[in-house]
């Protein structure tokens, strides 16, 4: 359904620094910078980017928008949280951990990343 998402930077270094940590700890290799500036993380399922605002506005979070990256078991998901605060991440929702509801059960956990987006790792369980 998607062919990629992108979302605000502020500091482009700091936020590639922390989704290669956080995206390196589910196993994908580090962004690559584009000749404009915008830094790429390409999977077979899509792409996923960030960039400083086109615009020259400062980057901000969308209200109630989530982007979420895809955990192959808690373990995974829990490495992916600590690398996240590691590297410049804070914590928001409730603490990584199983939910059931609707869609089965979910382990989530959840981060906002230096620019204040909120990420999330899922885990079908």
């Amino acid at each position: 359904m998607f062919s990629h998402i992108m979302v605000g930077a502020n500091n482009l270094e700091a936020s590639k620094d922390f989704y290669d940590a956080t995206l390196g700890a589910l196993g994908h290799g580090p962004g690559v910078i584009d000749p404009k500036g915008r830094c790429f993380y390409m999977t077979e399922a899509g792409v996923f980017a960030i960039s400083l605002p086109i615009d020259g506005d400062p980057a901000c979070h969308g209200n109630g928008s989530t982007v979420g990256f895809a955990a192959a078991t808690p373990a995974l998901a829990d490495a992916w949280h600590a690398a996240g605060l590691a590297s410049g991440g804070t914590d928001c929702e409730e603490p990584p951990g199983v939910r059931s509801g609707d869609m089965g059960d979910l382990y989530l956990a959840y981060l906002r990343d230096p620019a204040g987006n909120k990420i999330c790792a899922l885990c079908r369980v």
